[in-house]
């Protein structure tokens, strides 16, 4: 969702590491890909208690995630009164994948890993936050300030950047903006990364890895509002239509008393003092329940790409 107010430092050397290997595209999904450890972090209360498994898709780097969420799980710990255990993995297939065989209990997932895992094995909506008043967000594309660019087809030749091959804001949103012009990010790029977490992305565009980049608009604000250190070097060309917001989501066969628990203790943490200061810091103004139908748009875009896909071959 947003961003823990310090930047992952261990990230320019993975953009070192792999800055001589942007090429063009080989595949359908061939990129490079910058890996990012498995983390796997106990938040400790009670022994000898089952930990509760939460799981974050890949939205910002592993190390700051784990900040940035450390004051929610630990409120979550609190309520429940079971150890909470962090799992992180370096794609939102294989966060999708632990919750389909049951081996995480709920998940801070993408909006594109939801559409996904629902349509897979009925991943469950449970939650979703409300960030400025509305459970929406956005895409940006984004490039360097000084660029001039001024819009995604000045990016065409460019090197490019998306995030996770399951994101929504970071690869799919970009997808369907150049399927509205017949083009693909293969056609159109002179090459791609996939960096696995929308600050990265940031951070690729300000290092001069690639030209532009597809990034979360709740990230990108919120960083430009709080440590606007990368985010003040990019400017936004090109905003996409509203989708749902990234929810919080369960297996449809998890446990009902742990569904129900988790879903008391997220819509009402804004009415309590200590909640409320936590949702503030890391941005957002309550958890509420959504429709389905909040991720049509999400939903249509997928289909039109696949269309289109289906119609040159």
């Amino acid at each position: 969702m947003v961003p823990n107010k310090n930047w992952n430092p261990t990230f320019i050397f993975f953009l070192c590491i792999i800055s001589v290997f942007i090429v063009g595209c080989i595949g359908n999904e061939d990129a490079i890909v910058i890996d990012i450890n498995e983390i796997d972090t106990t938040i400790e209360t009670q022994p000898n208690i089952p930990p509760l498994k939460i799981a974050v898709s890949a939205m910002v780097s592993p190390e700051e995630t784990f900040v940035y969420y450390e004051d929610l799980l630990d409120y979550i710990s609190e309520r429940t009164g079971r150890p909470v255990e962090l799992v992180q993995r370096k794609t939102c297939a294989e966060i999708n994948k632990l919750l389909k065989s049951q081996d995480i209990d709920t998940v801070f997932v993408c909006t594109g890993a939801y559409i996904d895992g629902h349509e897979k094995f009925g991943m469950e909506l449970l939650v979703a936050p409300v960030v400025n008043g509305e459970p929406y967000y956005y895409s940006y594309i984004i490039v360097l300030d000084d660029s001039n660019a001024t819009n995604l087809e000045d990016l065409r030749g460019k090197k490019f950047a998306f995030t996770d091959p399951m994101s929504n804001t970071g690869k799919l949103s970009p997808t369907y903006m150049l399927a509205l012009i017949n083009e693909t990010p293969c056609s159109f790029f002179s090459g791609i990364i996939f960096t696995h977490s929308h600050d990265a992305s940031i951070e690729a565009v300000v290092k001069g890895l690639v030209d532009g980049a597809a990034v979360d608009s709740l990230i990108w604000d919120y960083a430009n509002s709080k440590n606007p250190e990368y985010t003040s070097k990019t400017k936004v060309i090109a905003k996409s239509q509203p989708y749902g917001i990234p929810p919080v989501v369960v297996h449809p066969d998890s446990k009902p008393e742990i569904k129900t628990e988790l879903q008391d203790i997220l819509l009402t943490m804004h009415n309590d003092p200590m909640g409320a200061d936590i949702l503030m810091n890391i941005g957002i103004d309550k958890f509420t329940i959504i429709d389905e139908s909040i991720y049509d748009s999400v939903y249509e875009m997928r289909y039109f790409i696949e269309a289109q896909n289906a119609a040159e071959e």
